[in-house]
């Protein structure tokens, strides 16, 4: 118990010494500053960084940059470069130049989450700039950070490279039954005139140490217990890290007020950023569908922050058909984690050493994706496979084709539980109205800065950190009595009867506090299903004005959109003969994989060392061949391999039959049944190798006349 009571002494003078600072966070690798947001003309508390590597492991300044956003949820920056294995150190092993988008835990005065994303953006010009001769940047946005990268990717996508959002809630009505009672926090508030009330008892500004309860809320038995328990059960083992990670987790923030009523009204309770409904003060519509660049979304199924649906349901609240994702050239990509909690997706060293890792060596295989909706898979490496040589750790990445209806069977989204989250958004509306009219400047009038910051130092997390440190009575005898004990400290046997019944007891209260929580999710769902259910408060709400009517809008299609599809689809009738020898190889691996699309590292690995030649083509040249081939291809699969003759006779024999090696050799590694397999490449490589044979007869006929 000295040496437990020690390291929490420890705890409370980190967390002096660390909200002391100018900028805290928790980054565990040096940087350099690059651009400070408070000097641009909508001042914001954001800043860029830039990574400095390693002298050992220098980055490869011809690579695209990464630039990862941290999220400001409560707490302060740094988890995206937490530890070694986290998706900065993924990024730097790769050889990416790696900037830090962070901030610090005061907003400027006036700060909006608008004045935020033209911040962002501000930063993704100066890492362009510095790297003028590379890619768009590669962006990674961690939860809260998530959707505001996206926000800002459809009012500028013109600044970026692929993105990947992790753990990132974009459709907050969503969720399984029976699991995730986070969402009905709104309606069983009445909706957000209780964040409201805070900010004004904040004199304007919102407490992150706020969110983070509601986060420790969700696991009682982890918030009282587990943690507590784990430090001291191997107070031996557990220390640094236990320090480590609370260092992160106290380190609160501050939201000016503007910014947390409009990220519940307008996302949490409103749930209108899916649906294209947000406009902003410059009158620019914000639509995912906007977005040219590949977006991965990674989410985790033992995520009880921003579940599966949440991560994944603004697809389908944004598509209605697979045919839409097409005709707006977007690349989706998800990933979906079995097991880790929502911290563990930023924090986790397995899930950095595994799917970030991943991520970031095949950062350019991503985004030579054509338009669709696919699923990255990533399982362990088996040394018999075939070309194992080609993949560089112990996983192996494989991006398949889905389908919309894969992702709807993940979100089981509800019409009825649409209704209900659509009546509390209109409550809460009519509430806020009510708070701001008749309570609001009673409230205000009363409240001082003084006030609200006794009140912030008041708050129960932030006492829990500072309650008890070095400068506390008894610390420093305890202090002293922990340094005894560490010197004379001997280890228990593991079958010791009072350690078995320590853990027992230990196991029991886990237990009764996750049936307590159970207990108290299942009757919060309950209880928000029945009251919001009723026709009086849907009367109320006005959703029976108009019956039949959808409560939620789909964001539809304008007609100059349609337009512009209906000339592409002209353009590409005409450009089946066009091309030469690198579109025809595109159309021929389209071919043999067309019954089970699918590609893998090791293909696209092969690919860069048998074809030199792509070495000269940029990226995203590449990519726009491979889009453009992808897209004939879906357009009249028959008709653009009945034109591979016409795009093979412009090039040389040997050039055919080197092509005609290289899909070979691809179509091995692609994972279809080997009847199937040979089927359709047989059927290619024949192609190729009577045009090889006709481009020698041609190229001899030549000869033999130029000869007479």
């Amino acid at each position: 118990m000295m040496l437990f009571a020690d390291v929490r002494r420890q705890r409370g003078d980190q967390y002096r010494a660390h909200m002391s600072e100018t900028a805290p966070n928790v980054l565990s690798f040096p940087s350099e500053f690059v651009m400070d947001g408070r000097d641009l003309p909508r001042p914001v508390n954001y800043g860029l960084l830039r990574i400095i590597p390693p002298e050992n492991r220098p980055v490869d300044p011809e690579k695209r940059p990464f630039v990862i956003v941290d999220p400001r949820a409560g707490h302060g920056p740094g988890i995206g470069g937490f530890k070694a294995d986290s998706e900065i150190g993924a990024a730097l092993e790769a050889g990416h130049p790696c900037y830090f988008i962070g901030f610090t835990p005061n907003p400027e005065p006036g700060q909006t989450v608008e004045d935020v994303i033209h911040a962002e953006a501000a930063f993704l010009e100066r890492v362009i700039a510095l790297h003028p001769e590379c890619e768009k940047p590669a962006v990674i946005g961690n939860c809260q950070a998530g959707w505001q990268v996206l926000m800002t990717a459809a009012l500028r996508p013109e600044l970026f490279g692929p993105i990947i959002v992790a753990g990132a809630p974009l459709s907050y009505w969503a969720g399984w039954p029976g699991k995730n009672p986070m969402r009905y926090a709104g309606g069983l508030l009445g909706g957000t005139w209780m964040t409201a009330l805070t900010n004004d008892l904040g004199n304007g500004q919102f407490d992150g140490a706020t969110l983070v309860q509601n986060f420790e809320n969700l696991d009682p038995a982890n918030t009282l217990w587990k943690k507590s328990y784990n430090l001291y059960a191997n107070i031996d083992t557990e220390a640094e890290r236990y320090l480590g990670f609370e260092k992160y987790w106290g380190g609160y923030v501050l939201l000016n007020d503007v910014e947390m009523q409009y990220i519940v009204d307008e996302l949490f309770v409103g749930n209108r950023l899916s649906s294209a409904e947000i406009v902003t003060s410059d009158g620019i519509r914000l639509d995912f569908r906007n977005i040219r660049s590949p977006i991965v979304v990674f989410c985790s199924r033992g995520d009880n922050i921003t579940p599966p649906p949440q991560a994944l349901g603004w697809i389908s609240d944004l598509y209605q058909s697979d045919t839409e994702i097409l005709t707006h050239n977007q690349t989706i990509v998800y990933a979906m984690h079995e097991s880790i909690g929502h911290l563990g997706i930023f924090v986790s060293g397995a899930v950095g050493r595994k799917e970030h890792r991943k991520f970031a060596t095949n950062i350019e295989l991503i985004n030579l994706m054509p338009a669709g909706l696919y699923q990255a898979v990533i399982s362990d490496k088996d040394d018999s496979m075939a070309r194992a040589d080609l993949v560089n750790d112990e996983y192996v990445m494989a991006i398949e084709r889905r389908e919309l209806a894969d992702v709807r069977q993940i979100v089981r989204n509800e019409p009825e539980s649409d209704r209900r989250f659509a009546a509390v958004a209109h409550l809460s509306d009519i509430h806020v109205g009510l708070y701001r009219n008749f309570v609001q400047p009673w409230v205000r009038a009363v409240v001082t800065p003084q006030s609200a910051d006794v009140l912030r130092r008041l708050h129960p997390l932030r006492i829990s950190y500072e309650h008890w440190s070095s400068g506390s009575l008894l610390a420093s005898a305890v202090e002293g009595a922990a340094a005894v004990i560490r010197e004379q400290r001997m280890p228990v046997a593991s079958e010791n009867p009072f350690l078995k019944a320590q853990e027992d007891v230990s196991r029991a209260i886990v237990w009764a506090l996750d049936a307590w929580r159970d207990v108290r999710d299942a009757a919060y769902e309950r209880y928000f299903e029945w009251a919001y259910s009723s026709s009086l408060l849907s009367a109320l709400s006005g959703l029976d004005a108009y019956p039949g009517k959808p409560v939620r809008p789909l964001p539809g299609t304008a007609p100059e959109h349609r337009a512009l599809v209906e000339q592409e689809l002209l353009r590409l009738r005409g450009e089946f003969e066009q091309g030469g020898l690198l579109e025809a190889g595109i159309r021929a691996l389209a071919y043999v994989a067309r019954s089970h699309p699918r590609v893998d590292e090791r293909q696209f690995n092969l690919a860069v060392e048998l074809a030199p030649s792509l070495a000269h083509l940029s990226p995203e040249a590449f990519r726009d061949v491979v889009r453009r081939q992808s897209a004939l291809m879906k357009l009249d699969a028959d008709a653009a391999i009945a034109a591979l003759p016409v795009l093979l006779s412009r090039a040389e024999p040997a050039a055919i039959r080197k092509a005609a090696e290289v899909i070979s050799l691809i179509g091995t590694l692609d994972g279809l049944s080997l009847d199937e397999r040979n089927m359709n490449l047989g059927k290619m490589i024949d192609v190729f190798h009577v045009a090889a044979a006709h481009a020698e007869k041609t190229s001899a006929a030549g000869d033999e006349s130029a000869g007479s």
